[in-house]
């Protein structure tokens, strides 16, 4: 039971969160595909609260709207990957994977962001030539981490100022 909450909250949130409740979206509909799907594959076996939610408890960390726009996007490519290995023929796997496709492309610069990520743990840091870019640039690294955070001084004045706090 809880694991089926889990996956309707999570697509909710995410459809939510970036304005995909249109009238092309039916969540009764996709409440039932997600049904479905949760026979498929036995998800109401005992095992499944084993260790507590795999995505949700995640999402609470991630705060900022970008911010949940990357995790949100790895969230749904892990979703699609899942059903790449299921039955296409049934139409309530097709629908849910067209769903996640959908809003897989209105994150794309969430996932362009994870290849950022992923590319940046890649790097060899113990490499000479590493290194030495690394250090020429580091200062202008220092400089835009430091126009983020006085961005974010200014944003929290600006609201003071309009609070009446």
């Amino acid at each position: 039971m809880a694991f089926q909450t889990y996956s309707l909250f999570v697509l909710s949130v995410i459809m939510i969160s970036f304005g995909h409740v249109e009238n092309r979206l039916n969540l009764l509909q996709l409440q039932n595909d997600i049904d479905k799907l949760k026979a498929d594959f036995n998800s109401s076996h005992s095992d499944v609260a084993d260790g507590g939610p795999i995505f949700t408890e995640r999402l609470s960390g991630w705060t900022e709207r970008n911010e949940k726009r990357i995790i949100l996007s790895q969230i749904i490519s892990m979703y699609l990957k899942m059903l790449e290995n299921t039955d296409r023929s049934k139409a309530h796997v097709r629908n849910i994977s067209e769903e996640l496709y959908t809003l897989k492309e209105s994150l794309s610069d969430g996932s362009k962001k994870i290849e950022d990520l992923k590319d940046l743990t890649k790097l060899q840091m113990s490499d000479l030539k590493i290194q030495r870019k690394a250090v020429n640039e580091l200062f202008s690294v220092l400089q835009k981490l430091g126009d983020t955070s006085s961005s974010h001084k200014r944003k929290r004045r600006q609201f003071q100022r309009m609070c009446k706090c």
